[in-house]
């Protein structure tokens, strides 16, 4: 199974060109569109939610995960070897928090070159094609590379908006073992309390709970959280 996580969104060519290269290289394997849109632009965003969401997918996958605003530049292009699975990328910080979640990691600087390789379009070129020889167990060129030598994320304290989906629910960094069900969160003067399940409050009402990723998320009952509670990426919710 090749798995894709990306902020090149559903319109535009982007993803239908990756994963027509991913075929070429395992046209038997299949691809699962994991999250398509990623916050553009944002590594440490991604690598927040990259780490979650993988909790609940096979260990044994190819995770082909391309949030890469330095594409053409200096940063290395990885694949790391963790547990059972594999994650390909750009070495950016991307990979941060999946490193500290897993027990055996293994990094390795990809030196495979196909016989094209567009300066601004790693994704389709070089990181599709290495996902799929690895689906298909095919050795490439690659050099091992010490895991703290890879590129690090500023540190930064939990409590802000980093994805907001298609209801409007808004999806924090805070993890579901960070806080307890007690605890009352706070956005501008309006405090929120947990429930459990959005029917658990009334219509037209805010709350937070934990989702099934496991993220603290604000959500409305049959609203929109991001409108009615004006919030965007990076908005800050405070805890009492």
């Amino acid at each position: 199974m090749i798995v894709t996580f990306t902020d090149f969104g559903i319109t535009g060519p982007y993803m239908g060109q990756m994963k027509a290269r991913l075929l070429q290289y395992a046209p038997c394997e299949p691809i699962i569109d994991l999250m398509v849109d990623v916050p553009a632009f944002q590594i440490a965003y991604g690598a927040k939610l990259l780490a979650g969401l993988v909790e609940n997918m096979p260990e044994e996958a190819v995770y082909l995960c391309v949030v890469d605003p330095g594409v053409g530049g200096q940063r290395k292009p990885i694949c790391l070897q963790c547990d059972g699975g594999w994650f390909v990328g750009p070495d950016n910080g991307l990979f941060q928090y999946v490193i500290q979640s897993n027990e055996n990691v293994q990094a390795f600087e990809i030196l495979w070159r196909g016989e094209t390789l567009s300066k601004s379009f790693h994704g389709r070129d070089l990181f599709a094609p290495v996902a799929g020889m690895l689906a298909q167990n095919i050795d490439f060129d690659k050099a091992a590379v010490p895991v703290d030598d890879l590129v690090t994320l500023s540190a930064t304290v939990s409590g802000e908006v980093i994805y907001i989906d298609g209801y409007g629910n808004c999806w924090t960094d805070i993890r579901h073992n960070d806080i307890t069900i007690s605890e009352p969160l706070m956005i501008g003067t309006q405090t929120l309390k947990y429930a459990d399940v959005f029917c658990d409050t009334e219509e037209g009402h805010a709350f937070w709970y934990f989702n099934s990723s496991g993220f603290v998320e604000i959500a409305v009952n049959q609203g929109n959280a991001a409108q009615i509670l004006g919030l965007v990426l990076g908005s800050q919710i405070k805890r009492n």
